[in-house]
């Protein structure tokens, strides 16, 4: 008889032992692969794992990917993502099913936006765009133009610090799209128009965070060459503050995120006011200072005159009025910051919940005082309605009938008897009257013919 040379080629393998066989060669030999495929069939259950296929155009593979590796992930994966995995290749032993256990993911194609972003990056820089030497100074900016999305985020927190710290900048929006295939020449477009206005002092271009992918059209050389173009000083405030696009090496300057952005050119209104003041404070000390030392300088003047007394006194008294005048002015540009703050608390105190509380109070209680009332007149008209039914129910009473002398009589089971024909002589009965009953024996029964007929 022929025999191989494996001892176990003529064994008789049960399932499991042929699957687990054949998961620990898949695990051996393809202990980590790269594939590239597309989501489908994905399923996240509560346990936090994640199953799905990834499939191309002419196959696909079940992949299962485990809580403690689903957390790490950057990003969200949905069904028809392309991505690239990292996998070890295994079989599930209960069904048989062949199967990649994956241990990370990212989106594909972000290896070749990361080589196009370096390449791109090196030759900008060779040109000499990102050399601090070519980048501007902000101005102090009155009007600014924002280059974003109208929807997103971004422009929503702008908005809110230059509101918060300096009310008085003046805002352009400049809507475009800030993701996609269409974004780059949207971006250049606005930037183009944003120039044509002389009265804009600084541009800001931006978004808020996402992938490389989502972030892309800002790595565009030609947005690149138009903010390397603008005429305006230009900020670049794209996603967050780990995120880097060419845009923010060729800007003037980079802001890490869009509020940061609105901070940079907008003062801390509340910083000017007190710096204001302890200017005015200066300006007043210095002021007298050098008053008091023309005084003494008069004096000294006229000490050494002989004549003109009457002038300097003149002179003295115009310089007098022009020093009173001069405090005057001043305790009145001092009081316009306290008067407009004054001003604000008003409003605020007119806005204020507490007064939309106290009218919401009162009319609960004149509601609670209205419910009150209609409840004591509801309880009044079911009590006369009680006292009705029950002065009803009483004249029809038996306790009533007993009481105009009338009486019942009972047989020794509780039965009411309505006719002598219920009784037998010797039979036991009780009569009940109003006070009381009597319990006596029949010892004769009279017959009423006339009842009868």
């Amino acid at each position: 008889m022929y025999q191989t040379g494996n001892p176990r080629d003529n064994a008789v393998f049960t399932v499991s032992e042929l699957n687990q066989r054949a998961r620990q060669l898949l695990e051996i030999s393809f202990a980590s692969v790269r594939v590239e495929g597309e989501i489908s069939n994905l399923a996240r259950p509560s346990s936090g794992h994640w199953y799905f296929t990834l499939k191309d155009s002419g196959a696909q593979v079940r992949c299962a990917m485990f809580r403690s590796r689903t957390a790490g992930l950057k990003f969200l994966p949905k069904e028809g993502d392309m991505v690239e995995i990292r996998a070890k290749v295994s079989l599930y032993e209960n069904r048989g099913d062949y199967q990649l256990i994956v241990d990370s993911m990212k989106p594909a194609g972000e290896g070749a936006l990361l080589l196009a972003f370096e390449q791109l990056k090196r030759r900008l820089a060779a040109e000499g765009l990102f050399a601090d030497e070519r980048k501007r100074i902000l101005p102090a900016v009155r009007r600014v133009a924002i280059v974003t999305s109208p929807t997103g985020a971004a422009i929503h927190d702008m908005l809110t610090v230059l509101r918060r710290r300096w009310p008085g900048i003046e805002v352009d929006i400049y809507p475009v799209m800030v993701q996609g295939n269409e974004a780059p020449a949207q971006i250049i477009t606005a930037l183009q128009r944003a120039n044509r206005d002389a009265r804009t002092d600084v541009i800001i271009v931006g978004r808020g965070g996402g992938s490389l992918e989502d972030l892309w059209c800002f790595n565009d050389e030609g947005v690149a060459r138009a903010i390397v173009a603008s005429a305006i000083p230009v900020i670049s405030a794209v996603g967050h503050e780990v995120d880097f696009t060419i845009a923010d090496f060729v800007a003037d300057l980079r802001a890490p995120t869009p509020s940061a952005a609105a901070e940079l050119i907008s003062p801390d209104g509340r910083q000017v006011l007190q710096q204001i003041q302890s200017l005015n404070q200066r300006l007043i000390r210095a002021f007298g200072e050098q008053q008091r030392g023309r005084q003494r300088q008069l004096l000294q003047l006229q000490g050494r005159l002989r004549g003109p007394q009457h002038q300097l006194q003149n002179q003295s008294q115009r310089l007098d009025q022009l020093e009173i005048r001069l405090q005057r002015a001043m305790q009145q540009i001092l009081k316009m910051p306290a008067q407009r703050l004054n001003a604000c608390k008003q409003a605020l105190e007119h806005l204020h919940p507490q007064r939309t509380l106290t009218q919401h109070g009162k009319q609960l209680e004149q509601t609670q005082q209205r419910l009150q009332r209609a409840i004591h007149a509801t309880l009044q008209q079911k009590q006369q309605r009680l006292q009705s039914g029950a002065r009803v129910l009483s004249s029809v009473s038996p306790l009533q009938v007993l009481a105009r002398g009338y009486s019942i009589t009972q047989d020794v089971n509780g039965h009411v008897i309505h006719s002598t024909n219920e009784l037998t002589p010797g039979a036991e009965i009780e009569t009940r009257l109003q006070s009381g009953s009597v319990v006596s024996t029949v010892k004769e029964i009279k017959v009423d013919d006339s009842a009868s007929r």
